[in-house]
């Protein structure tokens, strides 16, 4: 696996205890969110009015996601597509990425005319997701954790990959930190399951600061795909 910046221990830190959340995990999120509460309201403001003024539709896209211990949950988003854009090329995207040893590379990568304006730039930072901090405050989320599947992708798991199920899922985790487009769906999943039998309240600390780093690398990569391609066609 490329690009790895994040080594966890091979045995446990941590029992996986169905049914419940540590309290240090909960406790941890809901103190990031409160101390980061002044920077992120007024971004996530600036963000509503940018995708009201460019594109007419609601603001935030829901979608129902799977969530931990298999239970399903409507996943909140800012929303970077068109109106009844067709999600069906997407899916069978992704089920080409499962079924493959290819690199998770994303629609946008190559040119996705269902993007709003400005839409790649808020994928490519993340802060499409920020709405997510709400289904953190209500307990369906976490700030770290494997990314939430949709129940069409869920219904393609094999059953040991399964197992990321047993932790919340996160708005950053171990596979963001560690290549994440660059990884295949199966390193992605072994990476999840990895963080569900390791992780502890250090470990979440690490993977929230290692997230702006890796951040700054998508978007530099993006920028610099958009450069390439717009020289090609000059």
């Amino acid at each position: 696996m490329s690009n790895q910046v994040l080594d966890l221990p091979t045995a446990p830190a941590t029992c996986v205890t169905a049914g419940r959340v540590p309290q240090w995990k909960r406790a941890l999120d809901i103190g990031l969110i409160l101390l980061s509460t002044p920077v992120t309201l007024p971004v996530m403001a600036l963000i509503a009015l940018l995708i009201k003024t460019v594109s007419r539709g609601p603001i935030l896209f829901r979608q129902e996601r799977v969530g931990f211990l298999e239970k399903p949950f409507i996943c909140f988003k800012f929303r970077t597509m068109r109106v009844n854009a067709c999600t069906a090329v997407h899916q069978g995207y992704f089920k080409q990425l499962m079924d493959s040893n290819e690199p998770m590379t994303k629609m946008d990568a190559m040119g996705d005319p269902r993007l709003i304006p400005l839409g790649s730039i808020l994928r490519a930072t993340g802060l499409d997701e920020l709405p997510q901090l709400f289904n953190v405050l209500r307990g369906e989320m976490s700030l770290v954790g494997p990314r939430p599947c949709t129940p069409f992708e869920f219904a393609n798991y094999h059953p040991w990959q399964k197992q990321r199920f047993k932790t919340l899922p996160g708005l950053t985790g171990l596979w963001q930190v560690n290549g994440k487009n660059k990884t295949t769906f199966n390193e992605m999943i072994r990476l999840d399951i990895r963080y569900v039998e390791t992780k502890s309240c250090g470990t979440d600390f690490k993977i929230i600061l290692m997230t702006f780093p890796a951040v700054f690398r998508q978007l530099t990569d993006m920028l610099g795909r958009l450069k390439r391609r717009r020289q090609r066609l000059n």
